[in-house]
This record gives C-alpha cells, sequence and structure tokens, in this order.
C-alpha cells in the first residue's frame, strides 16, 4: 500500500481523463458494470456506511424514463451514453450498520438524529460516486458526470417510494475524443490550499 501507482496510471485516473459529452457506439457489458462497483464499493466511508446506492439505466426503456427530467444540455449526450449511473443514496443507511460496522452499536448514532443522517449520507454517497468514476477509469472506461437535471423527476420516476434520494447523474462508456471541449483551468496548490 506504500507504492506509487505508475505515471501511466496516474495519466488514467487523473491527468489525461476527462468529461466526455461524446460517446463511441460501442456497448459496455454488464459484466464490467460489476467490476466497476466491485472496486468502487471498496473506496473508505465513515463507519463503513456505504450508503450509496446505483441503478444503472442501460436499456432504451429505461433512458426513456429518465429523459423527461434532463435538462437540454444533458439530453442528447445521456441518450447517446451506453450507461447512465444514477447515483443515489439510501436515507435509511444506518439500518445496515450492524453488518456493516458490527463492532460497535453505529445504527444508535444515527437513530433519531436527522442531522447527522442527512449529512453522512449525502458526504458518503458523494465520496462513493467519485470512487466509481475512478474504478469505471481504471477499467477503461470514460465518465461523464452530470447535476444539469430535475432531481424530483428522476426520484419520482425511479424511487417512488423516498427511501433513496438521487444525488448526481454520471454517463459511462467509450468516449468520443472529438466532442471533447478544450481542458478547463485548475487552481495551482497555492491558489487554494496551506499548512497549519
Amino acid at each position: 500500500m506504500s507504492t506509487a501507482i505508475d505515471e501511466r496510471s496516474l495519466d488514467t485516473l487523473f491527468r489525461t481523463a476527462r468529461t466526455h459529452n461524446g460517446w463511441q457506439d460501442k456497448p459496455v457489458p454488464e459484466s464490467l458494470v460489476r467490476q466497476v462497483f466491485d472496486l468502487a464499493k471498496m473506496g473508505p466511508t465513515s463507519a463503513n456506511c456505504s450508503p450509496m446506492r446505483v441503478v444503472f439505466v442501460t436499456t432504451a426503456a429505461g433512458k426513456e424514463r429518465l429523459k423527461p427530467a434532463l435538462s437540454a444540455g444533458n439530453l442528447d449526450k445521456t441518450m447517446a451514453a451506453p450507461v447512465t449511473a444514477i447515483i443515489a443514496q439510501d436515507t435509511q443507511f444506518y439500518e445496515h450498520l450492524p453488518k456493516l460496522f458490527p463492532h460497535a452499536d453505529a445504527k444508535s448514532w444515527f437513530t433519531g438524529n436527522d442531522a447527522m443522517i442527512q449529512a453522512t449520507m449525502v458526504r458518503n454517497s458523494t465520496l462513493q460516486g467519485a470512487y466509481l468514476m475512478i474504478a469505471a477509469r481504471a477499467l477503461g472506461l470514460d465518465c461523464g458526470p452530470m447535476s444539469g437535471f430535475d432531481l424530483k423527476k428522476v426520484d419520482a420516476e425511479f424511487f417512488p417510494d423516498g427511501r433513496f434520494q438521487t444525488n448526481f447523474l454520471c454517463n459511462l462508456g467509450y468516449g468520443d475524443p472529438a466532442k471533447l471541449f478544450g481542458r478547463s483551468p485548475r487552481f495551482d496548490f497555492d491558489d487554494v490550499c496551506s499548512f497549519a
């Protein structure tokens, strides 16, 4: 665990990886989607709470269900993507803590504490969504995360009982480099970081 990964791997995960807006007409097999999740689930969450829930939208019928919730700018690229992951969060994630964190009564930390449930759920499902993207890149897929959609419409269509709530969407597949925008600037370390 103390050995840095090689330069090519760093490029794949971060330096040359891009947010894709266009997709090659190349399917993503279910077996690969499962591998992506099996890597992503290993990322750390507080008290191993693992609140992320995912619907992998892969069919034409599933895309039609998602379509009314998409903003105009995200419509075409989402319809063309082989997979759209609905990254959601379980509002009752703490019910699973006796299994996921068995060495303490972690469920009691959350029961009746709505503020703590909300903060923990959103923070950790977002982290897990990021792990999912890194796992996808590590396994040769490209990613296109999005916020431009109607959360309430997605929740009503895919999570009507209200237990799960959508966090964000992420298209997955094999990106079309011809449809990439130029890379946007990033901050330098000294612009946003300090030591204390």
